[in-house]
């Protein structure tokens, strides 16, 4: 996500970190090299323009005290005004206390409106909400088809009334939400390749009818400057509450993302990083201005591992580690809670550090796919017995399970070492306070 953007910016903060002091020259040519970063990222001309003055302003007048070098005060410097330019602050969606809470999500064809619709739903019901999708896109082929597929995918109902017209759709499905005592409904609306007046008058009269609660403008976040001039134009008419970045997995440049807040000024509320279902993030913008800056996002990888790890499994596996009695089934249980917490490539992009070293580093989710598969091919006793995998299981294992004999060594061989260097932390005192300490929140 946005790896070139990452990249030249983390070439220019080196070059600022290697001059002995900041003086006025430095800090003009580095912000000279910056805004050009900025433009050729797509970025708005006239935001870039206020973010460099904002920088040099704030470089030129601070005084470098000697603990701090120059590099990490102009890294500082630039992290606070990306903060502040992606919106300052984190904004969540308004629930209404009392009855339906409704999310009308807009946007042009083909910018992922259908997909995040479903992506929220489950965001919400797994929050405990008892959601209702409701398919007001009747022009575009198969769209209420596939909201019907992604609903079933998260088992929550979908309202449709297959052409009708889609005020009455919405009027309808407001109605239908109520009797069945559904409290969130979340409408899919009509997309245009391009904005006119019909599209405009129809979300306008749907506006009006259902009231929403909110209206999502939904951005693909790899057509840059594009994405961010239609923005405006819906904002205009429509006047929406917020906006929902998707495909910023796909988007190494990140022009849509660094301009939308300061050209539109309305805030981003969600970012959407993968395909799955369950790749939807609330947006936080000192988070993305620390993923830029190449300092990853731990917060983040914590809430994630906080929402796929089970306590009580975690507890279990503390105490099979304790015991040396850790095997391929629970390992088996760990890659698949991995795999719920997204690709590999955007879980390493959130540790500190660590993205910069593999960003030329291609890594392939499919090395889980292939564990799974060869986990999956070993009996009961193989999983929880590992020392009975000789030379003719393990032949038999590798035809199992499409992989070669060289693989399923590869494994058993990784594995060991794994429970090796765990039996090493056992005698040093392996704990659940170690676990414990390892807090997001807690100074180091």
């Amino acid at each position: 996500m946005l790896e070139d953007l990452t990249q030249k910016i983390n070439s220019v903060l080196k070059k600022v970190s290697g001059q002995g002091k900041l003086t006025e020259k430095n800090i003009s040519d580095s912000l000279r090299e910056f805004r050009r970063i900025l433009l050729d990222a797509d970025v708005n001309y006239k935001v870039a323009k206020d973010f460099i003055d904002k920088v040099s302003a704030k470089a030129l007048g601070t005084e470098v005290i000697s603990s701090i070098t120059p590099g990490q005060l102009i890294t500082k410097i630039i992290f606070d005004e990306l903060t502040d330019l992606l919106g300052g602050s984190h904004n969540e969606i308004k629930i209404s206390g009392s009855g339906v809470s409704i999310f009308m999500v807009v946007g042009l064809q083909g910018s992922g409106k259908t997909t995040f619709a479903a992506k929220l739903a489950k965001k919400l019901s797994d929050q405990g909400r008892k959601v209702l999708l409701t398919a007001a896109d009747i022009y575009r082929p198969a769209a209420i088809e596939q909201l019907k597929i992604l609903g079933a995918q998260i088992n929550v109902p979908v309202f449709s009334l297959g052409e009708t017209n889609p005020r009455v759709i919405a009027s309808e499905s407001i109605s239908f939400a109520r009797e069945k005592g559904l409290n969130t409904v979340i409408m899919d609306t009509a997309g245009r390749l391009h904005i006119d007046e019909a599209m405009m008058t129809e979300i306008a009269d749907i506006k009006e009818i259902i009231k929403p609660t909110e209206i999502l403008f939904i951005v693909d976040a790899m057509t840059g400057q594009d994405a961010v001039n239609s923005a405006k134009a819906f904002n205009e008419k429509v006047d929406y509450d917020g906006i929902a970045l998707t495909k910023l997995d796909g988007d190494t440049r990140g022009g849509a993302a660094l301009s939308i807040r300061a050209v539109v000024g309305k805030p981003i509320k969600f970012i959407s990083n993968g395909e799955k279902l369950d790749n939807l993030e609330s947006f936080y913008p000192d988070r993305l201005a620390s993923r830029i800056l190449g300092k990853g996002d731990i917060v983040s990888l914590v809430e994630k591992a906080q929402l796929n790890f089970d306590e009580s499994e975690a507890e279990k596996l503390e105490e099979k580690l304790r015991k040396n009695k850790f095997d391929f089934e629970d390992f088996l249980k760990q890659i698949k809670a991995i795999k719920k917490m997204g690709s590999l490539s955007s879980l390493i992009s959130m540790i500190p550090g660590i993205g910069a070293q593999v960003k030329n580093t291609q890594i392939d989710d499919k090395a889980l796919v292939k564990i799974e598969a060869i986990i999956n091919s070993m009996t009961i006793e193989e999983r929880r017995t590992p020392k009975v995998l000789n030379g003719s299981r393990r032949k038999r294992i590798a035809a199992g399970s499409g992989t070669s004999i060289q693989d399923v060594n590869r494994l058993i061989k990784q594995f060991n070492e794994m429970l090796r260097m765990m039996s090493m932390i056992n005698q040093k005192g392996f704990s659940r306070h170690m676990i414990n300490n390892m807090h997001p929140g807690r100074r180091f």
